[in-house]
């Protein structure tokens, strides 16, 4: 029987550990934690967080002398995220932003952190009252010149798979930009409302109700009719803060998650509509 090979001694490899944290140009080689850049963050409140997106928002203090909230003000969002394979190799051969958290013979723990600097712009992002919303972001939208290219077919004609004409509930469907309309598994539609009116779910009342239900059983039908994809292999919602200030209602496919998509899905389409009746 041929020898067993020798396994390497735990001293040995907390040496190969270090050389090549050193060779990498990342983190240090001691096993002592390391200060974090907001050390002494004081939590206020949490802010939001998902289970699902393994995401969490948090309000703070941070650099206070004598904790009385003199300090200055911090969001910070823990979030696990995904890697893209291209950026792996850049991500561990070294950034100054890369620092050793803990290690022993096993595992070696870091922290990448964001930048640092707060204004009260990313603050009120997520404090949004509805007093804000009537006295700030509302005159600033309707002093502006809103692009319609779309609902008034000045361009993407040919993406309008199907439309309500009704004046009063008339709405547009596309596709998403970001579906490629090939793989059902991340299929992504988005329905328009053509009334200037009602930006996001804050302006929704009573009179919307028929506009929403129609939304949502005539867009199920258009999806089914196109994909045969029915109605409850699909995640319909809006989002509040909307990445634009026009009433528009997402239809995904059950379990696709949206590259790029920082918040998760909003109410569901029928919990808009429950609210308001």
């Amino acid at each position: 029987m041929a020898d067993a090979a020798p396994q390497p001694s735990k001293r040995k490899c907390k040496l190969d550990v270090d050389t090549e944290e050193k060779e990498a140009g990342v983190g240090n080689s001691t096993c002592a934690p390391v200060c974090l850049p907001f050390s002494g963050f004081r939590a206020q409140k949490v802010l939001r967080e998902s289970a699902r997106d393994k995401i969490i928002f948090l309000q703070g203090k941070v650099n206070e002398a004598s904790g009385d909230g003199d300090g200055e003000d911090a969001i910070v969002i823990l979030e696990r995220s995904t890697f893209q394979v291209g950026q792996v190799a850049q991500l561990l051969t070294g950034s100054p932003e890369l620092q050793l958290q803990t290690s022993n013979d096993i595992y070696n723990i870091y922290h990448l952190f964001p930048p640092r600097q707060l204004s009260d712009k990313h603050l009120q992002k997520y404090l949004q009252t509805g007093d804000d919303y009537r006295n700030i972001t509302l005159p600033h939208l309707e002093s502006q010149s809103l692009m319609y290219n779309t609902l008034d077919k000045k361009a993407e004609v040919d993406r309008i798979v199907f439309e309500n004409p009704d004046p009063s509930d008339r709405f547009v469907l596309i596709p998403d930009l970001k579906w490629n309309q090939q793989q059902l598994n991340n299929l992504y539609w988005i329905a328009i409302c053509h009334r200037r009116g009602i930006r996001s779910l804050r302006d929704l009342t009573l009179e919307h109700l028929l506009l929403l239900r129609n939304i949502l059983h005539q867009g199920q039908e258009a999806i089914m009719q196109h994909y045969q994809m029915t109605g409850d292999h699909l995640r319909v919602y809006l989002h509040y803060l909307p990445s634009y200030y026009r009433l528009h209602v997402h239809f995904t496919a059950l379990g696709f998650e949206a590259p790029a998509q920082c918040t998760s899905p909003g109410p569901g389409l029928r919990g808009p509509g429950s609210g308001v009746e």
